[in-house]
């Protein structure tokens, strides 16, 4: 399902480059369910619109995955703004 704070094609082949400077790499004990672009729209959704994580959309990735990504960011004090 797309949403308003869903990236665009154009800004996705912007974005996705970077976040492999911005990420560090996760140990992978299974292979990932959601792709880099569905969660960072999840990461988005919430930023734009506020909610609890545990209130986010189900067909969006689950919380303690955005979460987690987004503290990452957080650490490295990057700027995410849609």
């Amino acid at each position: 399902m797309s949403y308003s704070s869903s990236l665009t094609d154009e800004e996705w082949e912007l974005l996705e480059p970077l976040l492999v400077q911005v990420l560090p790499p996760k140990k992978q004990t299974r292979p990932p369910t959601w792709t880099k672009r569905e969660w960072m729209d999840g990461v988005l959704y919430q930023l734009k619109n506020g909610w609890c994580w545990q209130d986010l959309p189900k067909d969006l990735p689950h919380y303690s995955t955005l979460y987690w990504h987004y503290k990452q960011w957080r650490s490295k004090r990057v700027q995410i703004v849609s």
